[in-house]
């Protein structure tokens, strides 16, 4: 058993991402379902995103996001000790997807489970695997999100099949010393009374599959939008606040926001909220859409990948999803 570290803290040291060859437009989804491209990008600022093929699942994804996240990090593969994923769309109801990953990349000192928070699941699965850390049952931990949405989109439905994308990130979280930088500060929170605003009706043990379950539609998602939009402006910026003030810093200090990629809407009204400008906050919905717990993990590394993250910058991951669930991290970047 490892012992508690004296100096507690939590360092992102590799990051890594997948995304499906395929790219869905919007202009290929106006013959499917009745919409266009104008209908879509206005109202969420999409205009394409990538679907996993037939054949490519899940846990193909989150290994693929893992072992890119690996080789940024410089790590053993048998130094992972901790492996979290987040995912709504596991490969199946059991194993747990976690496990699936683990011999794809060989994480044989790894203990593996899944988390469902949606599309808030990437930053509740970095929480805890922060929280492994500082109380020492972990040194070096591995954190996905990944999903294929496209698996449970009704494609008949203009609400919902417009919005969602496939895609996996990772990182790898180990321990640092006292003059590391690497996570600030953590704020999460939940509301079950409103759980029925996005929701899978069938397929768990309330309402197992059944003939009638699959002709009503009921295993594809559903989404109650104008009551999400309103919870979720007001939810993020909430949490985003605590997560500042749990750091002791302002939004002024912050170098990048990196959100949950929604809809962009959403984004700008939690960034007037918070009073950050546009232009510290980093999109890439356009060109992925709404990959839920894979969405924060895309947009991180393209923006350290491109220069807009540097090593003691402060920035801030916020998310909302189903539950409903939401959740803020403020992190000094850099080793």
């Amino acid at each position: 058993m490892l012992t508690p570290l004296t100096n507690k803290t939590a360092v992102i040291s590799g990051i890594g991402t997948w995304v499906p060859e395929k790219v869905l437009t919007n202009d290929d989804l106006s013959k499917i379902v009745d919409t266009n491209d104008e209908w879509i990008t206005t109202r969420t600022g999409i205009r394409e995103r990538h679907i996993a093929a037939p054949g490519e699942s899940c846990s193909d994804m989150a290994a693929k996001a893992g072992a890119a996240a690996l080789r940024s990090a410089g790590a053993d593969p048998a130094e992972i000790d901790l492996l979290v994923v987040a995912t709504v769309t596991a490969d199946h109801c059991m194993p747990s997807t976690a496990c699936l990953v683990q011999p794809k990349l060989g994480l044989v000192n790894a203990t593996c489970f899944d988390i469902s928070a949606a599309c808030s699941g990437f930053v509740y699965a970095l929480d805890i695997a922060r929280q492994y850390i500082l109380t020492g049952a972990a040194r070096k931990a591995m954190v996905v999100g990944a999903e294929k949405m496209s698996a449970i989109l009704d494609w008949q439905d203009r609400g919902t099949c417009v919005i969602f994308g496939d895609g996996a990130g990772a990182v790898v979280l180990e321990a640092g010393d006292g003059a590391s930088r690497g996570i600030v500060s953590t704020a999460m929170g939940s509301d079950g009374s409103l759980a029925n605003l996005i929701r899978v009706e069938a397929g768990g043990s309330a309402l197992p599959a059944s003939v009638e379950t699959v002709q009503n539609r009921q295993h594809f998602i559903k989404m109650e939008g104008n009551q999400v939009f309103k919870s979720a402006v007001r939810g993020m910026a909430e949490i985003s606040e605590k997560a500042l003030a749990l750091a002791g810093i302002a939004s002024a200090d912050l170098k990048a926001v990196v959100p949950h990629q929604a809809n962009v809407r959403i984004i700008s009204a939690i960034a007037e909220k918070l009073a950050i400008p546009m232009d510290k906050v980093v999109l890439n919905l356009d060109r992925y859409g709404n990959t839920t717990a894979a969405s924060i993990p895309l947009a991180l590394e393209e923006a350290v990948r491109g220069g807009r993250i540097q090593d003691g910058d402060f920035i801030l991951l916020v998310a909302f999803g189903a539950g409903l669930t939401w959740g803020a991290t403020v992190i000094q970047w850099g080793r």
